[in-house]
């Protein structure tokens, strides 16, 4: 029967050229995968309100797949960045987000492009979910030309339309992100400021003075706790009295969510962003994560907790695998499909490390540019009084 078999094999493999050795790939149509499935997420926690986020989130094949993309890439990313800082081609404060990445993408697919965006300086994430490419983020990274602020701003510092940073100040974006919900109630365009902060801003007294304005003029604000935990290397048992902050605004409604979970973030933030759009005023909301490194790259981020709790969340809330398993489990996607995924971000955080470590830095005479918008050429002083740059807008 084997040599029937075998015979068999080998007239077909003559008929279509193919070797008698090779293996036949049969690849699989999109008819093939549930194109959308519904799916239950945590209860979200709440303050000040009688209804919630809903418990039960749908989500379409083409949208996993985007939130997949978008997570692997961000994490991807930061991984490199570890890599070049190791390699000291990345100098001076650095910030990684790995861990934390459904925060960012979930947010973003919760919200209109036209709707602005400011947080502090773990800020890499944020930017790639904004539209700046992973080319101009490390070369940012690096201090090169090409960077999103032209490699002047570094790792706490990029910029992009509706998106204003990366502030290296603990808090200090809190009252810029009211002001920005205050300019858009000014101008009536229907839009809103998501203003982010972490654990370790959230005893600011400046977040309280915005806080309270916000709710006084009814700011169409979305602030938002990113409570990893930790806040550098003390945890929020040790910082704070009370641990629950999406109470904090106190006459300010909250919710409290999963951070973890993809799906769990971006209803939350639709259930925020349609109390704001409604003229309800601002909403605080808690987003429960994890940050797999250190606060920065000085910090190894195993001297206050330990590589067992890490390794714990990693195994299981990962954010990234979490999805993964949701849609191979249900059959919106195959095991193949996700490593060509993995493949093609690889390659292009390859490119883009490539790019960021050969482009040339910026020139002295660039130094000084920029300082004000649509101004006369100026001249600045230098180092000393007889030392002058030019600077341009």
């Amino acid at each position: 029967m084997k040599t029937m078999l075998a015979i068999i094999s080998n007239a077909l493999c003559r008929m279509t050229g193919r070797n008698a050795g090779a293996r036949v790939v049969v690849s699989r149509s999109f008819a093939d995968f549930t194109p959308q499935a519904t799916f239950d997420i945590k209860k979200c926690d709440l303050h000040r309100l009688e209804e919630g986020p809903p418990l039960k989130a749908e989500l379409t094949r083409d949208q996993g797949l985007q939130y997949y993309r978008t997570m692997q890439t961000v994490r991807r990313m930061e991984l490199k960045a570890d890599q070049l800082y190791k390699q000291k081609i990345i100098r001076g404060f650095c910030h990684l987000y790995d861990g934390q990445e459904a925060c960012a993408a979930g947010i973003e697919a919760s919200i209109n492009p036209t709707d602005h965006l400011i947080t502090a300086y773990r800020a890499h994430g944020y930017t790639y979910t904004r539209g700046v490419s992973i080319k101009e983020i490390l070369a940012e990274l690096t201090g090169r030309k090409g960077g999103v602020a032209k490699g002047k701003g570094g790792s706490m510092h990029m910029y992009a339309p509706h998106f204003y940073g990366g502030n290296g100040i603990v808090g200090a974006q809190v009252p810029l992100g009211a002001g920005i919900a205050l300019a858009c109630q000014y101008q009536g365009n229907n839009q809103l400021c998501v203003t982010l902060y972490g654990d370790g801003a959230a005893n600011q007294g400046q977040l309280f003075e915005s806080f309270n304005m916000a709710a006084l003029w009814k700011l169409p604000c979305i602030f938002i706790c990113e409570n990893n935990k930790y806040g550098m290397g003390t945890s929020v048992e040790r910082a704070s009295a009370s641990i629950d902050y999406y109470k904090r605004g106190d006459f300010i409604p909250g919710i409290r969510v999963d951070g973890m979970d993809v799906l769990c973030v971006r209803e939350a933030t639709k259930f925020a962003a349609d109390h704001c759009r409604s003229g309800k005023g601002p909403i605080v909301m808690e987003l429960q994560t994890y940050r797999y490194h250190g606060h920065s790259m000085s910090d190894p981020g195993v001297s206050y907790r330990t590589r067992e709790e890490i390794q714990e969340v990693r195994t299981k809330s990962d954010p990234i695998s979490m999805l993964k398993e949701r849609m191979l489990s249900n059959n919106m996607a195959s095991v193949e499909e996700f490593k060509e995924i993995d493949v093609d971000i690889r390659k292009q955080v390859e490119e883009a490390a490539q790019f960021a470590t050969s482009d040339p830095e910026p020139p002295l005479e660039d130094l000084c540019n920029h300082i004000f918008y649509n101004n006369p050429p100026l001249e600045v002083r230098g180092t000393n009084p007889w030392s002058k740059l030019k600077s341009v807008s």
